[in-house]
This record gives C-alpha cells, structure tokens and sequence, in this order.
C-alpha cells in the first residue's frame, strides 16, 4: 500500500507536467495549421528569396527549427516542420544550422515560381572567363556565406592581376560580398574599384526594416579576421561595416549604377552612370533587388520623388503618396500614416494586397480604418506635379495635393545586360 501510494505521489505531478506539455504543443501546432491556411487562402505561400524545404522522412519535429528561425517563419504541422510563413523569410539559414537530422536544405524558386541564377564554377566564375559573381545574384542570400564567396572570389581575381588595363578588379555593388571583396583586393595589394549605385553600402541589408534581425551567425572578413556576431540586427551590422570602411581604408564610389559591361582586348570595359573603366576581371557582388523600378511618368524626375522610405519623422506634417502593393510599400505608408499631422495615400494598380505579410496586412487595416492611408486600389499615376498628383481609379481621373512621392515598386535586375555580354542563367524551380 506504502509503494502504491509512494507512486502516485511521483506519477502525479508527472501526468500534470506532461498534460501541460502536450497541450500547449497541440494548441501551438493548431496555431501553426491555422495561420498556414489562412496564408494559402491569401495566396501568400511563394517565398520572395532563398527559403528552406524539409525533408519529411528526415524531420522528426523537434522544433529546433522553429526557435531557431528569426522570422517566425517555420511551424510544426503533423509533426513534420513546414514554412507558413512564406513571405516572411528571407534566407537567415539558421533553421539549417539547427535541424540534428540534416532534414533541411535552402533553395531558390519553387515549382509554381522560377528563379533565374547564373551558372557559375566553384571558383565563381561565371562561363565568361574573367567575370565572377558572389553572393544573393549568384543564389547566396546568407550575409556570411556572401561575404565569403566574395573573398574567395577576389583570391581568384588576384591571378588575373597584370599590366595592361587601369585596374586588376572592378566591384560591383558594396553588400557583403562586396565589402569582402573589397578588403581582400587591399589584402592581395589588387588595383581595384568598387562602385555601389545606392547612396550608402549594405546592399539588401540596407533596405530591410528598422531592427530587423540581419545576420544569426559568425562571418569571417579579410584584414578583419573573424566577426562574432550570433545575432544581430540591422543598423548593428551596417555600424560595424562603416567602421570597417573607415580602419581600412576601402574606398567605394556611391551613387555610381554599372550601365553595361563590354569586352576589350585586354579585359572588360564597365560603364557606369560617371564614366568608363577599364579591368582584368570583374566581380559583380550586386543583390537580387536591382535598380529601383521607375514609374514612367511626367514629372517623376523631380527631388520630391524617391524609391524608398528612409525615415518616417521627416515627412512630418506632409502630404505623402505611397506607390506600389508589396511589404515595403505596405511598411512605408503604416509608417508615415503614424507621423503627426501627415497624410498619406496609398496606390496600387492591383485589386488586392495578395502578396503581403499576414502582419502587414492588420496594420494596414487597422490604419486605413482609421482613415489614414487612403487606400486606393485599382489605380495608377498619371503625372507628378509639383504640388499635386493624378491618380486615375478606374474611369476617373483626380488630382490631389501632394508634397513627396515615394515609390515602392521593386526592382529590375540587369539580367539582359549580362546576357548581353555571353553569361548564362539557369531556372531554379526549388533547387539548390
């Protein structure tokens, strides 16, 4: 009897442990299935970047992933890990480095969305002997496995190096793989000039939101050594590579956009928006997002207009038109509708927000509920003036006061400029 009771004594708190346990897993995974029908229903399942398949003979569910995943964008559904949300992830691949099955692989594309990527040698040159591509163009999102391929990169270019042209390496684009590449020309004593066409480096880690969680492992940086961030965030990152930039001396010209790259009997000729230059070896370190995609409008060359919402505060008390119907675009207006006295008008020429974050999507309604931004969908730009914007919804054509335009409309990635000069591409439907 003394046993019996002894027994229950321990079994008892053990049965209330696991009771909790396993019915805060099965609400949790209730959770997960939930929010992944609602995103199929919304038609938000197409990743935009590099994202995770799971191997379901392989996952066991350990939720390793789960926790691991900065973005709350993988969930466990029948046991088995799956990403539901899709529009949130951006390629950390801190859900590889966690899984202890080896369940997980990152890729491009999926079969309902290709990706086109350049082919390239283990080296990174592309079939165009003497021009290279590291990092997110190449199929690398991950910022250390970026920085990486840049530095392998330049020790490549660096047998390339030789009389005969005004440098040994042009760079484009001053993200990680850039920056890498950059120190590694200084390191291997390379002539070497590295052109960005934004106004500040980073690359895509310059456009992400404020406090985004940018890098979740260690990278390792020529002249620099080992960086050990676990995990930090946006303007942490872009801190430590100004500084970077100023003990080294990498010197990077801004605002410079690569416009075509030709041939020379010597090497390449890389024209840009300034000028011609001549190279043994290009490197091209440029992301996935591209040059700004422009309207096509009158009046869209005035200052007033810009392809991206730096910070909120200063278009306090102004009348502000948003362009476009992605994240950024959604981001930007919720942003400024939230500045005192500003009032703001969000455009987007499609019928519905179908391609945003779940999150996106309550701020927006809970804001034009509100009754700031004024939403209108179905519409486009007709012109620009200097005080007011045409709008056309429909038949009707409205002009409204306006004080800045901001357009968020994505990119165009300069894929005919560089099959122009001989490099192939490969479709990715959801392969590595």
């Amino acid at each position: 009897m003394q046993n019996v009771s002894t027994l229950l004594l321990y079994s008892i708190p053990l049965l209330i442990v696991f009771g909790v346990y396993f019915r805060r897993r099965a609400r949790s995974r209730a959770q997960y299935a939930e929010q992944f029908h609602k995103n199929v229903k919304a038609e938000l399942t197409e990743p935009v970047s590099l994202h995770p398949v799971f191997d379901p003979n392989r996952c066991i569910g350990s939720s390793a992933c789960v926790k691991a995943c900065p973005e709350s964008a993988i969930g466990i559904i029948h046991g088995k890990a799956q990403l539901v949300n899709a529009s949130s992830c951006i390629g950390h691949g801190a859900c590889v480095a966690s899984c202890p099955f080896d369940a997980i692989k990152l890729v491009f594309g999926s079969e309902r969305r290709g990706v086109d990527i350049p082919n390239v040698k283990p080296n990174f040159e592309t079939n165009v002997s003497g021009i290279f591509i590291a990092g997110e163009l190449g199929g690398m999102g991950l910022i250390r496995k970026a920085a990486e391929q840049g530095r392998q990169a330049i020790s490549t270019i660096k047998e390339y190096a030789g009389s005969g042209t005004e440098y040994d390496a042009i760079i484009i684009g001053a993200g990680p793989a850039g920056i890498a590449a950059g120190l590694g020309a200084i390191q291997h004593k390379l002539k070497y000039l590295v052109v960005e066409q934004e106004d500040s480096l980073g690359g895509t880690v310059y456009h992400y939101p404020r406090n985004k969680i940018a890098m979740t492992a260690p990278m390792k940086l020529p002249l620099v050594g080992n960086v050990k961030f676990s995990e930090v965030r946006k303007e942490t990152l872009l801190d430590f590579w100004q500084g970077v930039v100023r003990k080294t001396g990498l010197k990077i010209r801004f605002n410079e956009r690569m416009d075509g790259i030709e041939r020379s009997n010597r090497g390449f000729v890389v024209k840009t928006a300034r000028g011609a230059y001549t190279a043994k070896a290009v490197l091209l370190a440029i992301g996935r997002r591209g040059t700004p995609r422009k309207l096509g409008v009158p009046g869209e060359e005035q200052p007033k207009v810009v392809y991206r919402l730096i910070d909120a505060a200063q278009y306090r008390g102004r009348r502000v038109l948003v362009v476009g119907g992605g994240d950024s675009a959604i981001e930007a207006a919720v942003a400024l509708s939230e500045q005192p006295g500003t009032r703001v008008t969000l455009s987007y020429r499609g019928d519905a927000f179908s391609r945003i974050k779940p999150r996106n999507r309550e701020r927006l309604d809970a804001a034009s509920g509100r009754g700031n931004p004024k939403v209108l969908l179905g519409s486009t730009i007709e012109r620009i003036g200097a005080t007011d914007v045409a709008i056309v919804q429909g038949k009707n054509s409205v002009s409204t006061p306006n004080d800045a335009v901001i357009v968020c409309a994505g990119g165009l990635l300069p894929f005919d400029l560089l099959k122009k000069v001989g490099i192939e591409f490969e479709t990715k439907h959801g392969t590595a």
